[in-house]
């Protein structure tokens, strides 16, 4: 596999180097560094931790050095390095803040200090907490961003050493780290910490997924090879024969980062295409797009994967072209292309702006400031209401790439990946939003739970009288129009909301023999801070609270004891009219813990439809006809029966084989159906009956990891639908 020499962080530092190794990676950077500086903190932070010990066993200060070690990757400047040094010492030892100050100076005490604060915060708390404490995050990040970044660093080593933790604290901080810090990396442009974070986080969180991703990784190279040399021998001698100047390099997409693609898009891992990524890093910008059209030219590119990020840069100082091709043998292949000072800053992001080379701060016109950086990132989250819209603010925002689509006027709307035009409108305009009753994408008519693509020209469609719908919440993407529906809901349907929740709240009473009383309904209230029992009929209704939790809040024994209790079939779904039973739409097959929702019929009881089945869009101009539907909470039956399309081996014992892993899941086949015999692979189509989305994800995990499986998806059939 070709490796992007000098590109890459180095590898993991080595946990037992000396301060004149330490200074001799800062100087390979930075000859003008205070060495008398960084010696001192070394020694001062070597005593302070002696007879300190890791869980490994080994010394305690063996961790602020790694930390160190890895921030000389990132060429940072010597404050930030010898803050590496000392950021465990005001917590763990007995140093103090104004110690730090006389031997180090405020600036060093105060970025240990913000670090100190940072380890203190519990971000893995519930929801509530979680979204005051992103606020204290962001408060200390606004401070000096040079704080995160060591906090990034401190993290990356613990993640690196984990195996020494216990293995619910390991789940607890990989969780942690996948939620909070790896987006986090990401969102600061620094991808390839973004990508490690993910790795190693997912080798503790789902380690046999990440195996599976591997052992097939391992087949496909045994059966074709290592492809990579091949294919960048294929771009270098078609960028020589256009007479450009650049290096390619190319590697193996992360295992994360093909188990998000195969959960995304809903692919078996034969069927992936683009596993393998390929940067170009040309001499100037205009040589970016040479190679473009060098590659376009040699190649045929796929629609929809192209993007450009030169022209229109993201907001942490990321440029760099990415386009996809049909390469070598068909296969998709990701490449991007850049220049050498545009990659510096793809691999520091925000971090390049303490960058140094050869002893001076290092000037690059991309490397973006990061005061105005943190100020365009919090600006969104200054008008949220409560915490846990904040919370959804800057969730969001940390994980999105971003779109640009066009008003009909021509303006730029900037949105993130996924947004749909009901985030368009509110992009716009509450009012906008509010009226909205549907949408053209390009001059065509489209539903508005399409997504949108980058240079897209939309036009929304208003109608007085018009208010949002309860569906739209899982339409949009974005916390302004999330924040915006759930206002609007609030304030015109609190009505219907409480209807709802009074039903939501009767069912989940009745599971534990007692009553939802309007008194047991006000004591409730009285223990959550809230002001009525009404309110939190319109909570429960709004899903912004679960009836479960007003039932644990006031009977916590009971509630614990009836908690392994199955939910039969007949009470499986909230929200019908009386005396209704609800009716799974075949083309979709909603399994409890899919998002749902409920199509009218003359004469019948409602459909139930997956939020996002493709039949939906026949109903997009009957809004009368939905009804909202939730799932009742708990352990469902396993009566819920979903059909998926396998294809295997054509070989003695397969199928048999097959049939056990499936009921070694607990899963019980119905049906089995072959549509397609072959001399190779046989394809069948399995009715499976499961409990819920999550009994179903390790059913087809269980099966898809069989090597003699080529390919596993969930069939849906729109001729089967009412």
């Amino acid at each position: 596999m070709t490796a992007e020499a000098g590109l890459q962080p180095l590898a993991g530092a080595d946990d037992h180097i000396d301060a004149d190794d330490l200074l001799s990676l800062v100087r390979n950077y930075n000859p003008k560094t205070n060495e008398a500086l960084i010696r001192s903190a070394f020694e001062y932070g070597r005593e302070m931790h002696a007879g300190q010990l890791r869980h490994s066993g080994e010394p305690y200060f063996t961790h602020p050095v790694a930390v160190a070690a890895i921030l000389t990757e990132q060429r940072l400047d010597d404050a930030t390095i010898v803050t590496a040094l000392l950021h465990d010492t005001i917590e763990d030892t007995r140093s103090t803040y104004s110690e730090v100050v006389e031997r180090f100076g405020p600036e060093i005490a105060k970025l240990v200090d913000g670090v100190t604060k940072l380890t203190n915060l519990q971000l893995s708390n519930r929801e509530s907490k979680q979204a005051e404490n992103f606020r204290k995050l962001f408060m200390a990040m606004s401070k000096d961003l040079r704080v995160i970044l060591v906090k990034l660093a401190d993290r990356l080593h613990n993640m690196r050493t984990i195996r020494h933790m216990r293995s619910e604290k390991q789940r607890q901080k990989a969780q942690e780290t996948m939620d909070i810090y790896a987006p986090l990396a990401g969102r600061m442009g620094m991808q390839w910490m973004r990508e490690e974070l993910e790795d190693l986080s997912f080798r503790v969180v789902n380690p046999e997924a990440r195996s599976s991703i591997l052992r097939r990784f391992i087949t496909l190279q045994r059966e074709t090879g290592d492809v990579i040399p091949k294919i960048t021998d294929d771009i270098e001698a078609v960028l020589d024969k256009h007479g450009v100047q650049a290096q390619v390099f190319g590697r193996a997409k992360k295992p994360y980062s093909i188990w998000r693609k195969m959960q995304d898009k809903k692919l078996a891992f034969s069927r992936l295409s683009d596993i393998y990524g390929f940067r170009v890093i040309a001499e100037t910008e205009d040589d970016c797009y040479r190679v473009l059209g060098a590659i376009h030219q040699r190649w045929k590119s796929v629609p929809g994967r192209f993007k450009d990020y030169i022209s229109q840069p993201k907001s942490n100082g990321y440029r760099s072209i990415h386009t996809t091709v049909s390469g070598r043998d068909g296969k998709q292949v990701e490449v991007q292309i850049r220049t050498r000072q545009m990659h510096e800053v793809a691999e520091a992001g925000v971090a390049a702006h303490w960058s140094y080379r050869d002893g001076v701060r290092a000037e690059n016109p991309f490397a973006v400031d990061p005061a105005k950086w943190l100020e365009a990132l919090t600006e969104r989250f200054e008008n949220a209401e409560d915490h846990d819209e904040f919370l959804e603010h800057v969730k969001l925002e940390m994980y999105s790439d971003q779109v640009f689509c066009f008003t009909p006027k021509g303006d730029v709307v900037k949105l993130p990946r996924g947004a749909t035009p009901i985030d368009f409108a509110y992009s716009i305009h509450t009012r906008i939003g509010h009226s909205c009753v549907g949408a053209k994408v390009d001059g065509l008519r489209v539903p508005l739970w399409t997504r949108l693509k980058n240079g897209q020209s939309v036009e929304v469609i208003t109608a007085e009288g018009q208010s949002p719908q309860a569906t739209w919440i899982d339409i949009a993407t974005t916390g302004r129009a999330k924040a915006a529906i759930r206002r609007s809901l609030r304030e015109v349907d609190r009505g219907r909301y409480i209807k709802l929740g009074r039903e939501l709240a009767r069912v989940a009473f009745e599971q534990v023999d007692k009553k939802a009383s309007d008194k047991a309904l006000d004591t409730a209230a009285k223990a959550l801070n809230l002001e009525s029992g009404e309110e939190v009929l319109a909570r429960i209704g709004s899903a912004e609270m679960s009836a479960r939790d007003v039932v644990a809040q006031l009977y916590p024994e009971i509630a614990d004891k009836r908690d392994d209790g199955v939910i039969e079939s007949k009470r499986a779904v909230i929200g019908l009219p009386p005396g209704a039973r609800a009716q799974r739409a075949q083309c979709c097959q909603a399994v409890p813990g899919e998002r749902i929702v409920g199509i009218t019929y003359p004469g019948k009881g409602p459909v139930v439809h997956a939020i996002d089945c493709p039949a939906l869009a026949s109903f997009d101009e009957y809004p009368e006809r939905w009804i909202d539907l939730h799932w009742t909470e708990g352990r469902h039956a396993a009566v819920h029966n979903v059909t998926v399309d396998v294809t295997i081996s054509n070989e003695n014992g397969i199928l048999g084989r097959i049939c056990t892993l499936i009921g070694e899941q607990n899963a019980n086949i119905s049906d089995l159906h072959f549509i397609d015999r072959k001399p190779d692979f046989f394809r069948l189509l399995v009715d499976l009956d499961v409990r819920d989305a999550e009994h179903l994800h390790a059913v087809m995990m269980a099966v898809e990891a069989d090597s003699d499986v080529a390919t596993l998806d969930r069939f849906r059939n729109l001729d089967r639908r009412p």
